[in-house]
């Protein structure tokens, strides 16, 4: 199924249907309701940051691609917040978000940063659209696909152009004493962090510099690197807010059916080429393979 970019709905037709629930520092799923839709803040950072977080993606896939939640079906958002003791980690679980705290030694709590959210709750999505195999190139792309949305969520939260953002993923989650700023960065590959207990960011920001390896899925994490730096470039090139242009393209080839479990950087790029054009036209088309083609995917 091809996931069409469609019309911009009208704000107000629909509603995410949050529900936020606590885990009381227990590794247990659902965890207490504390907040629900429409109710008001309360006090709680991370339950509130998660309900806004949840939110914005919502808004983000509704109103610049006219997706009605993570499965185009209007799929109820839920969130669990203080996962477990000093969790390091959020994640989507296939059903709902999970946000730990943190261990305020490497991270602080991972609702802070609605990039981070975008990133995990964009994983359903892909789940549903080209249901990319999590493994080797697939998997970096999946892994890219999450920090493509989760940065436009940021960027549509604070109104910024593709000139005007960070392009950071996760600004503000390292805790104060270690050396970095983020957990990847989609402008620079390999620069977000140095650190003597985190190591070193290894991201490649070239295919020739792919790392091929057996950990992290045959590293999903670290080669994710070479296709973020080709959104970053294709939306600078395009320029305005990224998601309106450059993030319509990507969403469209998310579900075009030329791409699918096993999908690669090329092919993913081929599309993304194609699909600019006959959304845009020539000037976005070629921006957008000017993109690949700078960090050595073939288009």
């Amino acid at each position: 199924m091809q996931a069409s970019p469609g019309p911009v709905p009208e704000p107000g037709a629909a509603n995410p249907r949050r529900t936020i629930s606590d885990a009381a520092s227990e590794e247990r799923l659902p965890g207490r309701v504390r907040r629900r839709e429409g109710a008001p803040a309360t006090g709680d950072e991370a339950v509130d940051e998660a309900y806004d977080g949840l939110g914005a993606t919502y808004e983000l896939y509704r109103q610049a691609f006219a997706r009605d939640s993570v499965d185009g079906r209007g799929l109820p958002l839920r969130g669990t917040v203080h996962y477990g003791h000093a969790y390091d980690n959020a994640f989507w679980d296939g059903a709902q978000m999970v946000f730990g705290d943190g261990d305020n030694d490497l991270f602080t709590r991972f609702t802070g940063c609605v990039d981070v959210i975008g990133h995990e709750l964009t994983h359903g999505v892909t789940e549903n659209e080209a249901r990319l195999e999590y493994h080797d190139e697939p998997g970096a792309l999946n892994e890219s696909i999450s920090d493509v949305f989760g940065s436009l969520v940021k960027q549509r939260v604070l109104q910024q152009t593709a000139d005007e953002a960070d392009w950071l993923i996760g600004a503000g989650l390292l805790a104060p004493k270690v050396h970095g700023v983020a957990l990847r960065s989609m402008r620079a590959p390999g620069t977000a962090f140095d650190d003597p207990v985190l190591g070193k960011d290894d991201q490649p920001a070239h295919l020739r510099d792919y790392v091929r390896t057996k950990t992290d899925n045959g590293g999903v994490h670290t080669n994710s690197g070479i296709p973020n730096r080709a959104f970053y470039l294709a939306a600078s090139y395009i320029g305005g807010f990224a998601w309106e242009k450059t993030g319509r393209v990507w969403y469209a080839a998310l579900g075009d059916p030329r791409v699918g479990p096993g999908s690669g950087f090329r092919a993913f790029a081929r599309v993304t080429a194609a699909v600019a054009g006959s959304l845009f036209g020539d000037a976005e088309a070629k921006a957008v393979r000017a993109g690949w083609i700078e960090v050595g995917v073939d288009v």
